[in-house]
Formats: structure tokens, sequence, C-alpha cells
């Protein structure tokens, strides 16, 4: 499906099912930058926009109502909010008290066990590669959980896949045996390991893999 019929359907769906506040809140919250965000950023990471939600209500610590750009609120538990501030609107004309509130509101959320992610609207429009690799770093390790189908990751797994996504490049055996201080063996079956449960996959080079690098997210990923 291409991302206009999805972005047409996903919002659809959201606004029949709202009533009242939430339903107007979305038909004049979702504008622009947020549309941008989902086609620049989003979509060419997961070509879908199943478990995410549009100006999504939540409440700060006096029960005042407040709405994220976006939940993305997979079948793990994991919840993230994710903005899409504009420096004029976010920045320059916010007061001190404002300015204040939203720290505290950040901050609140983060105690109540979401995890928010800040996007500027000048990357999602002029630098979405930037965006897309860190909303990929930012969701990869609570998604892993689910994309290795009930798998647990052992502890030497979890250290290598950070060790992957803090490289930003295929990973060789040397690098982990450097990283770690273990030996080659040790390295390439974590490699290998890693890779059977579909969480990197292997760069041929020369006369066999040589490295390996992370998977991307699609679809077709069980959340």
């Amino acid at each position: 499906m291409e991302f206009e019929q999805a972005h047409s359907n996903f919002m659809e769906a959201h606004t029949i099912v709202r009533t009242g506040e939430r339903r107007g809140r979305l038909l004049r919250g979702h504008n622009y930058a947020e549309k941008l965000f989902l086609q620049n950023v989003w979509w060419p990471l997961f070509e879908s926009l199943e478990q995410l939600h549009p100006e999504y209500e939540v409440y700060d610590w006096n029960r005042k109502s407040q709405f994220l750009d976006f939940a993305f609120l997979p079948q793990n538990g994991t919840r993230f909010g994710i903005e899409c501030d504009g420096y004029q609107s976010h920045i320059k004309d916010m007061d001190r008290e404002k300015f204040n509130y939203a720290l505290n509101r950040d901050t609140f959320l983060t105690g109540m066990g979401w995890k928010m992610l800040h996007f500027s609207f000048d990357d999602i429009q002029q630098r979405p590669e930037v965006c897309r690799m860190l909303l990929q770093l930012a969701l990869a390790p609570y998604l892993a959980r689910s994309r290795v189908a009930g798998e647990q990751l052992l502890s030497g797994e979890k250290d290598v896949l950070r060790l992957a996504w803090q490289m930003g490049r295929p990973l060789r055996p040397k690098d982990v045996t450097d990283y770690f201080e273990i030996n080659f063996r040790t390295a390439r079956k974590l490699l290998s390991v890693l890779s059977e449960k579909g969480l990197l996959q292997p760069v041929a080079g020369g006369r066999g893999i040589r490295s390996y690098e992370l998977r991307p997210m699609h679809k077709d990923q069980t959340w």
C-alpha cells in the first residue's frame, strides 16, 4: 500500500472512533508537520502506521488534558510519546511559564512510564535521515523483544546489539572482540546467533561473511 492511501485510512479509522474534543483535536491538530513526519520518517522505516495513535490524550499531574502528536503503543506494553516541534511555536513564542510546564510535563510522563521522543520540524523536513536514525536507535531495543518471537536475548547478545546501534555501521567480529575483550570464536558465535534470531543480517564480502548489520524494521515484524 502506498503512503497516501495508508495515511487516509489511518486518519479515517481514528476519526470514526472519536467523539467530542478528542475528535476535534485530531482534526485540528494533525496538520502538515505531523503528516510530514509520518511520510518522511515513520513510513520509510516501518511501511505501516499500526500501533500509532495521532493526537493522543494524556493527563498531567493536575489531571489537565494534554495531547501528544503521536503515541506509539506496541503490544509489548512500552509507551512512546512522539512530538514534532516547530521552532516558532515551541521555542520562540514560548514564555517562561509555558517552557517550565513543557519540561515538567515530559518529566511527569517519564515518571508515569512514557518514553518521550522529540523531533524538530526542520529536521523532519530537511534532514529526515537523521530523524530515522534516531527513531530506530530509540525504538530498536524495545521492539527487539517482540521480534525474536518469544526467545529471550542473553545479556551478551543485548550488549552486542547495543554496540551495533552505537557504531551505526556493519559490525565485524573484530569489533566485538576488541570492545568486549573476548576471543574471536565467541564474537562470531554471538553475531551468528543474533542473525538467526532475525536481529542482524550478514553482509557478504570477499570469501564469505565479513560483517553483520542491523536488520531494518518492516511491517512484517510482530509487535
